[in-house]
């Protein structure tokens, strides 16, 4: 995944665009646009998608520490770029918008559920102790999936505006 030097520049942005995006949005709990960008870059920039997805993670973990409840952020995201992988390249540009939005707003619902192995881990909990984690957290994880849902419907644009920048927009 050789990147040329318009690549690192853009991801620099995009992975920049991210962080600043998340910390603008922090007033809103578990409302933010980082799953529109995870798609969107995907979508847009396939395997090269993770150099902005990490540098966003870095970002993170330089502005606002390195602690325990970063480690998560490790791999939250490239499960959603991973889901974003194995979806076709080629759908109808109609049914483009619902699939990314239902598996953004997927991705916010099982947020606590994906994040939840690691703090076992990290604190000692019992399964039954993270299963407890889990379902005390399900109220955020709904807001975080229905506002993911929501804040979809911004990814096509995303991709469109991305695709004007690279000078490709024939791609379906």
């Amino acid at each position: 995944m050789k990147l040329t030097t318009k690549e690192i520049a853009v991801f620099g942005v995009l992975g920049a665009i991210m962080y600043v995006s998340k910390f603008i949005m922090e007033i809103i709990p578990n409302v933010h646009l980082l799953g529109v960008f995870t798609i969107a870059f995907t979508v847009v920039y396939r395997k090269k998608a993770l150099y902005p997805i990490y540098i966003f993670v870095v970002l993170t973990g330089i502005f606002c520490g390195f602690a325990a409840w970063w480690i998560p952020y490790l791999y939250l995201w490239t499960v959603l770029w991973g889901a974003v992988m194995l979806l076709p390249k080629k759908m109808p540009k109609k049914v483009q918008p619902v699939i990314y939005m239902t598996v953004c707003a997927l991705h916010g619902f099982l947020y606590g559920t994906l994040y939840a192995p690691t703090q076992a881990i990290l604190y000692g909990l019992s399964f039954k102790g993270m299963i407890a984690w889990i379902i005390a957290g399900l109220p955020w994880d709904c807001i975080h999936g229905i506002s993911n849902f929501f804040c979809g419907m911004l990814i096509m644009p995303v991709v469109l505006t991305l695709r004007l920048v690279e000078g490709n927009t024939n791609k379906s």
